[in-house]
């Protein structure tokens, strides 16, 4: 359903590695609507919730609620920390246009 990098990986368990040990909690990756172009990314540490899908890699997880399932199909999170800000990012195939911003975009199809 989405892709995850090695790299959304090994921040999400540097990210979580301050919570005890079998932390219920993984990274929420939600679609609002919002920002320059429609459709903004949010993601915030959390715990699962009915309904999510839940993508696990490497004993991490990462939770999609199912009105934002459509939007993130196939799409790809990543995570770099470049000079122009670190961060968690979304390559996703969905989007028809994107905002410099990179967290703002036009969907292709509405969800």
């Amino acid at each position: 359903m989405i892709n995850v990098t090695d790299n959304a990986v090994r921040q999400l368990q540097s990210l979580l590695s301050q919570y005890r040990e079998n932390s219920p909690k993984g990274l929420r990756v939600h679609v609002a609507k919002g920002g320059c172009s429609g459709m903004h990314y949010e993601m915030t540490l959390d715990e699962k919730k009915d309904g999510d899908e839940v993508i696990e890699r490497d004993g991490m997880q990462f939770f999609i609620d199912g009105d934002s399932v459509p939007y993130l199909r196939g799409a790809t999170l990543d995570f770099s920390g470049g000079l122009s800000g670190a961060g968690f990012r979304v390559v996703n195939p969905n989007a028809s246009r994107m905002c410099g911003c990179g967290t703002s975009f036009e969907a292709t199809q509405s969800g």
